[in-house]
């Protein structure tokens, strides 16, 4: 597929759509509406896509930017398999730009989410695959990546964001619970986050450039993880 990088900006209508879903989480509801979400949200965000992974390329060169669902674009509907909540559809929006050695969510990135009233930008890995978690707790254990990662995450932190990923509350069989990490050894994952209001770049060709420097700040997550998932490739 091959889509200009002429994004112009989203529009209230596409807003408006992610509200009334949230309160018409239904197939009959999305039937009658597939217009404004093939025209309103997925249109512009195949144009942004395009646009934010140009931008990208100036900090992540080998970033992958694929405009299409189940790549850089999530897809609307909830996997309902296993869920007690059977509603059909996801009521956020959510793109995805990877680099990496691996499958697309093998690899870190940077994420962009829609959630009425807010937006979220993301950096790294939200879910490590239960595979690569020997890998991610050796580089955290080693003399060489671990102060690496303490950087990283201390460098993040200072410019106001977010970083997180601790899930288990002890650390690991096989690594010393008295490491000078055995915080970070309980992590499964490691990311950076600033969730905030809809901007006004939201609606406007602006947008690829309002969130440049955000991801400028978290990319030493990136960076981290990237080098973590280069050790073994």
């Amino acid at each position: 597929m091959v889509l200009s990088d002429d994004f112009r900006g989203y529009s209230k209508k596409m807003v408006k759509f992610w509200r009334d879903l949230a309160k018409n989480n239904d197939k009959a509801w999305f039937e009658k509406n597939r217009a404004i979400y093939d025209n309103e949200v997925l249109a512009p965000n195949r144009e942004f896509v395009v646009a934010m992974g140009s931008l990208l390329k100036g900090m992540a060169p080998q970033i992958k930017a694929d405009p299409r669902v189940n790549k850089s674009l999530f897809r609307i509907h909830r996997d309902t398999r296993f869920s007690k909540d059977k509603t059909p559809y996801k009521t956020h929006m959510g793109l995805w730009w990877w680099e990496g050695p691996g499958k697309r969510m093998a690899c870190s990135g940077f994420y962009f989410q829609l959630a009425p009233p807010k937006v979220m930008l993301g950096v790294g890995m939200y879910c490590l695959p239960k595979e690569m978690l020997p890998t991610f707790r050796d580089a955290v254990a080693s003399d060489k990546y671990g102060p690496a990662m303490v950087r990283a995450i201390a460098k993040v932190e200072k410019a106001g964001y977010a970083v997180g990923g601790a899930k288990y509350k002890r650390v690991p069989r096989g690594y010393d619970k008295d490491h000078p990490r055995a915080e970070l050894l309980k992590y499964d994952s490691l990311w950076a986050s600033l969730e905030c209001k809809i901007p006004p770049e939201f609606y406007t060709s602006e947008l690829p450039d309002w969130c440049l420097p955000h991801y400028q700040a978290m990319l030493p997550v990136h960076q981290w993880l990237l080098a973590m998932t280069r050790r073994t490739a």
